[in-house]
């Protein structure tokens, strides 16, 4: 089964997306995501020029040598860019092999260790009684856990809240140039415990919530949050500050037992080395486009449960569906699972370009047997929805010192 041809596709259907189609001579093709966020077209040109000219004549059964090739081959190791890149391959390649033998991905990893995918909602709101109002819909369509981000007061743009927007798009002018937000972390922290409070105390104590900082404090005060905050007994704090220092986490850990979780933004089981193996963290969050596919993401999941660190891929709406459906693969399979990140079903737009099985069943996501990662594309889509450049937004404090988004 020899690869034959490697095409990129770049499309905006309300976000833009990179998605990777790899043929082989037998006719067969598989997909990958590709996307980068606000990178998009780094990616794509990575791809169609570095990477696709290598591949084409190599059997595609050898997943585990393609993706060492890649990785190593090029010398320029990690990256954001790259391993996004070495991602999309290797979904791509997963997603093959499955149609070759027949079975879904998630048979060939070792099978199913679930009966299906535990997910979280987001709930967002401008008040802390819209974001509850929310989360009770969420419940009461059967999730178990819900994410609760809230407009902090007097602060215009918080995380997590487009307010009247509905995407970046619409906050980013004609220009399409990076939206800046103002932040104050005094008020952030004297707010943020009052909506989890509220919550407790109108959803009850068997719900399980999460809240995500989105690396925004010095380690001094993520100690404040972790420690107002664990009265409310949150399944997890994400990205609770900036995530190149990997030893900061060792300092916060005494100082609290509210679980935290990281790693949307790595890209290599180093990023994750030291977090995982002195016990500083309790989920990691890595997302299998951004961290080089499923092949090493089953690395980083078998050396995280040495350490009882289970996983929680990133979920946000900038991965498409294919890595929605290379998540709930891998998800099924790996034993030291903890939950996954749901931002919902989708656009109109979203789900006319992508054609997906999924459903959610007393909190869980599940999916039919289709061979490969169950998941196909509109290739017409690129004329129909062409790119958009886009970015996400940019922090600035209220003196105007730049700081983390």
């Amino acid at each position: 089964m020899k690869i034959s041809d490697i095409s990129v596709y770049v499309c905006c259907p309300d976000r833009n997306f990179v998605t990777v189609k790899i043929t082989t001579d037998e006719g067969l093709y598989g997909l990958g995501d590709g996307t980068l966020n606000g990178r998009e077209l780094a990616v794509a040109s990575y791809l169609e020029n570095h990477v696709a000219p290598c591949l084409i004549g190599k059997d595609a059964r050898n997943i585990e040598d393609i993706w060492q090739y890649l990785y190593k081959g090029a010398y320029w190791r990690k990256g954001p860019v790259t391993m996004t890149a070495i991602g999309a391959i290797d979904m791509a390649l997963w997603d093959l092999f499955g149609k070759y033998t027949g079975q879904p991905v998630y048979q060939l990893l070792g099978g199913k260790s679930r009966k299906g995918v535990k997910v979280y909602a987001h709930a967002n709101g401008a008040s802390i009684d819209e974001v509850i109002e929310q989360a009770a819909g969420f419940i009461k369509e059967g999730y178990k856990a819900v994410r609760l981000q809230c407009s902090i007061p007097e602060m215009d743009g918080t995380y997590g809240i487009l307010g009247d927007k509905k995407d970046y798009y619409k906050m980013q002018g004609d220009r399409h140039l990076p939206p800046e937000q103002p932040w104050s972390t005094r008020k952030y922290l004297n707010f943020i415990p009052s909506l989890f409070k509220k919550a407790r105390e109108v959803l009850g104590w068997d719900v399980e919530l999460v809240h995500d900082v989105h690396s925004r404090l010095t380690p001094i005060e993520a100690a404040k949050l972790c420690k107002a905050l664990e009265p409310y007994d949150l399944l997890f704090l994400e990205d609770v500050m900036p995530s190149e220092n990997q030893a900061e986490f060792a300092g916060l850990r005494p100082h609290s037992t509210t679980p935290l979780a990281i790693g949307e933004t790595y890209n290599s089981i180093w990023d994750a080395k030291t977090l995982i193996e002195t016990n500083s963290i309790d989920y990691i969050r890595c997302a299998v486009s951004h961290f080089g596919g499923i092949t090493p993401l089953r690395r980083l999941a078998d050396f995280a449960s040495l350490y009882h660190v289970k996983t929680s891929p990133h979920g946000a709406p900038d991965l498409s569906p294919i890595a929605l459906m290379a998540h709930l693969h891998f998800n099924y399979w790996v034993p030291n699972f903890g939950i996954q990140e749901f931002v919902g079903f989708g656009t109109d737009k979203l789900n006319s370009v992508f054609d997906y099985d999924i459903y959610v069943e007393d909190g869980l996501m599940k999916t039919s047997d289709k061979p490969g990662l169950g998941v196909d594309f509109d290739f017409s889509s690129v004329e129909q929805y062409p790119y958009k450049r886009s970015y996400l937004p940019v922090s600035r404090l209220e003196d105007g010192t730049l700081s983390d988004w």
